[in-house]
Formats: structure tokens, sequence, C-alpha cells
């Protein structure tokens, strides 16, 4: 089975917009949302979730009150703020509290307990699309790159309980902990990228992480005809790096018609499904 993951340097490059388009036009792919922290995906495929999770990962401090010496101890050491003091009673803010142990290593009492906590909830989902894994992590938690990990494991696992020949990711943006860990695996990134300089400079930040892990990269210019002087410069440096530059895609009002009506753009409009086709060979021609 080949992995497939669809990333860019920064959000709002096309990266869903692209993904959408090739699990369209796949036949024969187990799909994945890697973006556990602001998930979109789904709001395309609309999934109907058959399988339900609990993500539980990172440990929060809870004071026991029956064993506590109201010392204060706890309060002074703890560099984030986390513990509050209100009618002599000291408690853990768990939106502040960063799992550091400071405070239950060092409560002469030991009165503190340091529990594992529910981060989030990862999803088996059937889309008009396939089959999808996809998952959210609470706002503020930690270990989003072990939640990747998970997904990808038990996507792997899908596929080969339905014989899918291609896992198709759609990444996290940047080059965070999350794109580090959905690198893992993976046979070719897609870089989505614009014609601008900031664009241009994400290209580079995250081809250089690729480049690192040894992965292998081709590169989609979206709306290449807002600036054809930036897309040539994008192309020069693709050539000169080695990066397939898969395919272009033009600026269309069809985009966003298509996400209002929660489709992909290739369901949406014939002209770019002509044109995905041709991309979406291009990029299988890469593995």
């Amino acid at each position: 089975m080949h992995e497939i993951l669809v990333i860019s340097g920064k959000g709002g490059a096309g990266k869903t917009t692209v993904t959408g388009a090739f699990a369209h036009l796949s036949d024969n792919a187990i799909l994945c949302d890697l973006d556990v922290d602001a998930p979109d995906f789904h709001l395309i495929s609309q999934p109907d979730k058959y399988q339900e999770h609990e993500f539980w990962s990172g440990y929060e401090a809870s004071i026991r009150q029956d064993e506590c010496m109201h010392c204060g101890d706890c309060r002074e050491r703890c560099r984030f703020d986390a513990i509050k003091l209100e009618d002599g009673t000291y408690t853990v803010d768990p939106m502040k509290c960063e799992g550091c142990k400071v405070c239950v290593t060092l409560c002469p009492g030991e009165a503190i307990d340091f529990n594992i906590k529910k981060c989030g909830e990862w999803y088996r989902s059937k889309t008009r699309f396939g089959h999808l894994v996809h998952a959210q992590l609470y706002p503020g938690e930690e270990n989003s790159g072990r939640l990747v990990a998970l997904l990808k494991d038990e996507a792997r696992k899908t596929a080969k309980e339905l014989d899918l020949d291609i896992l198709l990711a759609d990444g996290a943006p940047g080059i965070g902990c999350p794109v580090i860990s959905s690198l893992s695996g993976t046979d070719l990134a897609v870089f989505v990228t614009e014609p601008t300089p900031s664009g241009l400079h994400d290209l580079e930040r995250v081809a250089a992480l690729c480049d690192h892990f040894r992965v292998k990269g081709c590169v989609v210019i979206n709306k290449y005809d807002l600036n054809t002087d930036m897309t040539a410069q994008i192309e020069a440096f693709c050539n000169q790096q080695g990066y397939p530059v898969v395919g272009r895609v033009p600026h269309t009002n069809a985009v966003t018609a298509a996400m209002v009506d929660r489709k992909s753009v290739t369901e949406f409009d014939s002209t770019m499904y002509a044109d995905f086709a041709g991309i979406w060979n291009n990029v299988l021609s890469q593995l």
C-alpha cells in the first residue's frame, strides 16, 4: 500500500481542497484527516460515524482535599499559576495545568494525584468517497503527534481489512509535531503552495522538513494564475531542488461555491474535474 500525504507550509493554501479532489477521484483509498487540532476535511466529506473512541493522553494534577495540609507549597512552586486558592481550599485549574508534575513530586503531604486525562476523540466513518479515519483534539491539549500516529495505524488496519491500495491523508499545516508524525511511513508528500513570497518561503520550510526525513515530495501550485511571475519563481525553485510540479490549479470561484455546497471542487465543476484528474494521475506516477 502507498501512503500519500497532502501538506502545506501554512493554513489556507488549499490543502484540503486538493485532498478533497483526490479523494473524489480515487476509488481505492482509505482517507485520513491528520489535522487533529483543527480538522476540516469532514466539512467536504460529510462523514457518517460508525465508531467513536476516546483519546486519553497526557496527565494533570488533582489535589485530594481530605489529605491536603493547606501549606500552599504547590501554589508557590507552580510556574503556570495553575493552583487556585478559594475560601482556604487549594485546587488545580485544568486549563492551566501543564502536567509538569512539580507539585506532585514536592507536595509535603503527598496529597496530589497525577491522572491521565481525556484529550480528544477519534472516529471511523463512512463517506461518499470511502472510509475515513479522523479525530478532534480538545482545545489546548497536548500529544497531537501521538494522536496522528494512532490515526495512521488505524487507517492502515482499515486499508488492510478492505484491501485498499492507497492511504490518502490530509495533513496539518506548518512543520510542527503533527506534521512530523504524519511523515512516518509516507511514500509521497504533496506540497500545496500559492504564488506569493510567503508561499515560496513556506514551501521551502516544508520541503526541507521532508528532505530531512527522506520523504519524496512533489508540488501543486494553487491559484497559479494570480501571479505568474511568482509562479515562475516557485517552479524555478522546484526544478533546482528536484521537486516535480505535478499540477497548477487556476483561481476560480468554483472552489468557494463547492465549499458552501459541502462538496469537492471536482464534484462541483467539470473543468476542475478534468484539471484535477490530470494532477491526480501525475501524483500517482510519482509513486
